[in-house]
């Protein structure tokens, strides 16, 4: 029996459903159930052919324990490897290397030093930086947000120099990115799953939080083709199994604007019905997909193009 297990959070319904939905397509040797854990040992398989994770970005216990489950064959979505190793601001990098257009970002030193050091472990870096050309180059207004997924998820907006200089002050040991900020006329949630199967929605995130898919663009099939292509390229570099990719347009081009998002909100009140019951049937289908070409004790995990690319 091969097992297709769901380690989350609070959120219930997405789980639940998956398992239900997984379950009753009655496949010989696939089963579907909720991650349970009740000792992590090194060297020790997990149990399960498949894991969904919808957590770990939250807990390292479990970034740990899947891992460890990835080395011995769980095949694990998403790859938690590299969703350790995976930044905002290199995903921005990287869009510009695979001709996707992403706002003008610049990375900036943690406000406060680092636990451990003193300024004597700085001499490499400026200071102060070129702030004039910082500013000259992203603009006003402009946003301030976490280089990486971790730690406070904040973001400002900055209106100014002398306001980004108190904001900073608010961020303490927080590695942080200064964006500019994109003024569109359109824009799309994308939801992708196994780097084929993607979803179009129009989104407005001025809207309040449970009224955002609550607009339409109205895109014709032209955009939603280059919407696709945009998404298929981020997921298929960043090697995820499955994410969301914000898309603004302005002025007729298409910026990426969030796509370090591998465990989008899913709940059911939020994205509505239709995205739900979409997401629930394809992520199943894929799930179950890869429990049947999984192999105990072989690398099962989805790599992007550009770690495929290093490695060669």
């Amino acid at each position: 029996m091969k097992k297709i297990g769901i380690l989350f959070g609070k959120e219930r319904g997405f789980a639940d459903a998956v398992i239900e939905n997984i379950n009753s397509k009655k496949i010989k040797g696939i089963k579907a159930e909720s991650v349970y854990i009740e000792k992590v040992e090194h060297g020790e398989a997990s149990g399960y052919a498949v894991i969904i994770d919808r957590i770990s970005q939250k807990v390292p216990f479990y970034r740990s324990y899947l891992k460890s489950a990835a080395l011995h064959g769980t095949a694990v979505i998403n790859n938690p490897f590299w969703l350790s190793a995976d930044e905002n601001f290199f995903n921005n990098s990287l869009a510009t290397k695979i001709k996707v257009a992403v706002p003008k970002t610049v990375i900036l030193p943690s406000r406060n030093l680092p636990p451990g050091t003193t300024d004597e472990e700085f001499s490499n870096l400026a200071y102060p930086l070129d702030w004039d050309k910082i500013f000259q180059y992203i603009g006003f207004p402009a946003y301030m947000k976490p280089f990486s997924g971790e730690g406070n998820q904040k973001i400002y907006k900055i209106t100014h120099m002398n306001d980004f200089f108190a904001k900073h002050a608010e961020t303490g040991g927080l590695v942080m990115m200064l964006q500019e900020e994109i003024i569109f006329e359109e824009y799309y949630r994308c939801f992708c799953v196994g780097g084929k199967y993607i979803r179009v929605n129009s989104y407005e995130p001025r809207n309040p939080y449970g009224s955002r898919y609550a607009v339409n663009f109205n895109p014709d099939s032209k955009k939603i083709k280059s919407l696709e292509d945009i998404v298929s390229r981020v997921n298929k570099y960043l090697g995820y199994d499955f994410s969301s990719v914000d898309i603004a347009m302005r002025d007729d081009v298409l910026y990426a604007v969030d796509f370090c998002n591998p465990s989008p909100d899913l709940e059911k009140e939020t994205i509505g019905q239709d995205n739900f019951d979409w997401l629930i049937e394809v992520i199943s289908t894929y799930a179950i997909d890869k429990a049947l070409d999984q192999k105990n004790g072989k690398d099962n995990l989805t790599w992007g193009e550009y770690i495929r690319k290093s490695a060669s």
